[in-house]
């Protein structure tokens, strides 16, 4: 084992600081409550039952997905201006107000305004959180220690979700409005968590801001965008982390109906299926350092970005048992490949004020990928192709892999060669 992944593994199994271990269990909870949306397994069906047809559901499915996108960047400087901890007071309120919309006005203009504003109250946080956990950590020496603590927030959601959803039917005939009353209970739950956060003394100050913070919105975009133009390696990583957001999105939101189906797997049976997934999701977060103590982070991403890519590439040849098992195996790769690709990202960030703009910008290319990555989905299912698609993907994310590495590895041999002098 290498010398310098023994350090980072015995580092990791240090104790931290009160002080840090306070901020990551507040940070579990924020992260638990936050993304506890109980309305999740049944907001169709409410939806139906409002009076929605299905062209009014997923039109408005698909401004909350453009809605996010426009909102990121301006949300990110946001939380660079104000500080990414009231940011996260500010999501989660939002995000509390959100889910009181439907049980006022359970129509069309409702259940758009709760999209819209749910889409604010997420772009709010995507940054803000992970910089602010990030930064807190750096601050008190505690770099170590931010994986896991990302792995195991990551993992608490889950088995929150696992341990809820299968109530949320049984709730909704005792009281019809139950999900969303719960998720605003929730959520504000999560701006308690938010306000009891310490303030970073070297992030940007919430009474004081330096001339670099006072600079407006395209200012800010310009000098975040001069950021990751500087950085060489910002930037490969970024693209390398579109294949772990984009095959988890496209395979759990897009394919995994289809595909069970493809399998002849009853629609009553797609919930555990979905259980099992993020059962296996969830013990894959909660153990991000099996793998990191035994290979480099961006080894480690690639190597599980192409086991997602292969198993999704392998339900073509399984049954229905052996499609269940691919995707668990799936979903526990995506477990543990997400909290390294989140610490790489950060850890390639300079010190900036800026720091939540860049996260939205990355969050920003992940999405725009997603978008056109479902199209071409939306295009393979309708000639009847998915098995064709499932393939084209697994070889396509390789390649894109290959490259990336390729870029990566020439980048550490440049540092290398630099930090020696040789030529």
């Amino acid at each position: 084992m290498p010398l310098s992944l023994l350090r980072a593994r015995v580092k990791r199994r240090v104790r931290p600081p009160a002080a840090v271990l306070r901020v990551i269990r507040l940070n579990n909870g924020f992260q638990l409550l936050f993304n506890l949306l109980w309305w999740m397994p049944v907001f169709y069906e409410y939806q139906k039952q409002a009076g929605l047809s299905d062209s009014q559901i997923f039109g408005i499915q698909s401004v909350y997905y453009v809605a996010f996108c426009l909102l990121e960047i301006p949300t990110g400087f946001i939380a660079d201006r104000i500080g990414q901890r009231r940011c996260m007071q500010l999501g989660a309120a939002a995000m509390t107000a959100a889910n009181l919309i439907p049980v006022a006005s359970p129509s069309f203009a409702g259940f758009m305004a709760h999209f819209l504003a749910i889409a604010a109250a997420r772009s709010l946080v995507s940054g803000a959180s992970s910089a602010y956990l990030y930064e807190y950590l750096h601050e008190h020496g505690a770099d170590a220690h931010y994986v896991q603590a990302e792995g195991t927030a990551r993992a608490l959601g889950l088995w929150a979700k696992i341990a809820c959803w299968p109530l949320v039917g049984v709730l909704m005939h005792v009281r019809h409005e139950a999900p969303y009353l719960l998720t605003a209970l929730s959520t504000l739950g999560s701006l308690a968590c938010a306000a009891a956060l310490p303030a970073i003394a070297a992030s940007p100050r919430e009474d004081a801001h330096p001339p670099a913070e006072r600079l407006g919105l395209l200012g800010s975009a310009r000098q975040a965008v001069k950021v990751l133009a500087t950085s060489r390696s910002l930037g490969p990583l970024m693209v390398q982390g579109v294949a772990v957001f984009t095959l988890a999105r496209i395979c759990q939101v897009n394919l995994f109906q289809p595909l069970l189906l493809e399998k002849h797997l009853p629609v009553a049976d797609h919930g555990a299926v979905l259980s099992a997934m993020t059962v296996a999701e969830a013990v894959g977060s909660a153990r991000t350092g099996w793998l990191r103590s035994r290979l480099a982070d961006t080894t480690t991403v690639t190597v599980l970005s192409v086991v997602m890519a292969l198993t999704l590439a392998a339900t073509t040849l399984s049954g229905g048992l052996g499609t269940v098992v691919w995707l668990c195996v799936f979903a526990a790769a995506a477990g543990l490949a997400y909290p390294v690709q989140r610490n790489l990202i950060n850890a390639a960030i300079p010190p900036t004020p800026y720091r939540a703009t860049l996260l939205s910008v990355e969050s920003i290319i992940d999405r725009g990928v997603c978008a056109l990555v479902a199209l071409a989905v939306g295009a393979y299912l309708a000639a009847d192709r998915l098995d064709a698609l499932l393939v084209h993907a697994a070889v396509g994310t390789c390649l894109l892999l290959l490259v990336v590495g390729v870029v990566l590895g020439r980048l550490r041999r440049d540092g290398v060669r630099a930090a020696t002098g040789q030529p």
